[in-house]
């Protein structure tokens, strides 16, 4: 379907008329015969519709014209801003919601009399549903991402451009998706939009400030650049297991029973530890299973950039959760070299001493945030954070490196993180570029579980594995070597006769 708006033939011409006297459509020109008419009745249902399994389709394939639904956002936005400014008092944005999909079903409904009006068929209950759904998207959620966010078998949505768009499933394999904007310059006004309007902090999105981190409503993290490549390029990563716990993982077969027991004891005992993996491994999702390990008493406080842990979301699993946010300024630099309104992980953490918090948890680190991280370990609470890195041992590294981007010199930063983290714990993903072929789908794992120490040699720091993956075995990591002081660990219900028995994988 093309129904672009254009004037009536009787209309004069030359004459310029507001959007909403617009009709959407026009009589069939003469050397097309006219559809069949039928009026539309009270019958004719237009029922809040179901979400489309791709943009531009609903549930019955049928295809949405997107310059159709340009001019109903734009009319419905008009009729919404004028019923807000008539209200006494500040709708909350459920009511404005509600309020909105009234006043986009009735503007459908009426382009749908106008329709057949200009002799042309009625739209099926299914395609006004479709637009329903498409211009709702536009005004209250991700434009035409909503549906792909909507998708439950999608983990990745990758974006080159408002036409080159591919989805990844959760089975690692891919897809072809659809045109999520008319042209580029479409598709950053939609970011700008979703930058200055988030649910936390709002972020700036232009020439000045070409990169884009934020969380979207509902949990996923969307990761956009423009101005710095000749198309806009995007990814957006959805998280599938928010609640999830370390008895999900062992059915997986991400970790051993013995390694759960393990884990659970580390976070019992306080022990600092950092997820290492590579971009999509899963270190995310283990950080949520150990953090479900935490005591329901326990406060906890999260500083993270962008939200990911979302332990915040979840009001039955901890009593109290402090959830911050990194904000990141505007583009302008102020005098101490910083972009003006910038308000870092390291204020935020300094705050929180005197929230009364029983844990403290430093998410993600890929840079200067590092020291932060240091500084929350050094507390004592038993923080977890990750990084990304290929080996455990490789993470110190690497951390070492993001402490000199704050400046601090390698020989304090390899010496701090050596006094502050007690174990690493390494995650494998078995890419489609990696794994054998014929197999099904991407294979998570834990191959190593690294317990650090300070050390006198060259290096700075010493290690050990506690657990370690066989090469020539696909399962997670086994039993290697526990040092004497992880025994007191049984305290806290780990399983030290399980260990003994599976050490150096002689026991399967």
């Amino acid at each position: 379907m093309n129904y672009a708006p254009r004037p009536r033939p009787d209309d004069d011409e030359g004459e310029e008329r507001p959007l909403s006297s617009v009709p959407l459509f026009s009589t069939p020109p003469p050397d097309r015969p006219a559809e069949p008419r039928r009026l539309p009745t009270p019958n004719d249902p237009l029922p809040e519709p179901s979400i489309p399994t791709l943009p531009g389709q609903c549930s019955d394939d049928v295809e949405v014209d997107w310059k159709v639904v340009g001019v109903l956002r734009q009319r419905a936005s008009e009729q919404i801003a004028a019923a807000t400014r008539a209200d006494d008092v500040a709708s909350d944005r459920a009511t404005q919601r509600q309020r909105g999909l009234a006043i986009v079903v009735d503007l459908v409904g009426a382009a749908n009399a106008d329709r057949v009006d200009a002799g042309l068929a009625a739209w099926s209950a299914g395609e006004q549903a479709a637009l329903v759904k498409a211009v709702m998207d536009q005004l209250f959620g991700l434009g035409r991402l909503q549906p792909l966010v909507d998708r439950d078998d999608i983990e990745n949505i990758e974006i080159d451009g408002c036409d080159n768009v591919r989805l990844q499933r959760l089975d690692g394999s891919y897809e072809n998706g659809p045109s999520v904007a008319t042209s580029n310059e479409e598709l950053i006004d939609l970011l700008q939009m979703l930058a200055s309007h988030g649910d936390s902090n709002a972020r700036a999105f232009s020439p000045a400030q070409p990169n884009l981190d934020l969380t979207l409503p509902g949990g996923a993290r969307l990761s956009a650049a423009a101005w710095v490549s000749t198309r806009p390029q995007i990814n957006i990563r959805l998280h599938r297991l928010v609640t999830v716990s370390l008895e999900d993982l062992v059915e997986a077969g991400e970790i051993t029973e013995n390694m759960a027991s393990f884990l659970r004891a580390v976070i019992g005992a306080r022990l600092n530890v950092v997820i290492t993996g590579a971009q999509g491994a899963g270190k995310t999702t283990l950080a949520r299973a150990m953090c479900a390990e935490i005591p329901y008493s326990e406060a906890i406080g999260t500083f993270e950039t962008e939200y990911e842990l979302m332990l915040h979301t979840m009001p039955g699993q901890h009593a109290m959760v402090r959830h911050y946010e990194a904000r990141p300024g505007t583009g302008e630099i102020g005098p101490d070299g910083r972009p003006a309104g910038e308000y870092g992980l390291a204020q935020l953490l300094y705050n929180s001493f005197r929230q009364n918090l029983s844990r403290q948890i430093v998410g993600e680190v890929r840079g200067a945030e590092v020291w932060t991280m240091v500084k929350t370990m050094e507390s004592g609470t038993g923080s977890i954070s990750t990084t990304h890195a290929a080996s455990a041992e490789a993470a110190i590294s690497k951390l070492v490196t993001c402490a000199m981007e704050a400046g601090v010199s390698p020989q304090l930063a390899t010496a701090k993180l050596a006094q502050t983290i007690d174990l690493i714990v390494h995650i494998d993903l078995d890419t489609p570029t990696t794994r054998a072929v014929g197999s099904p789908r991407p294979r998570r794992r834990v191959t190593e579980v690294l317990a650090v120490t300070p050390g006198e040699d060259a290096k700075g720091y010493a290690t050990e594995h506690v657990y370690l993956a066989n090469p020539d075995d696909n399962g997670p990591a086994r039993p290697k070597v526990l040092p004497h002081e992880y025994r007191r660990l049984t305290r806290f219900g780990f399983d030290l006769d399980g260990f003994l028995r599976d050490q150096d994988g002689r026991v399967a």
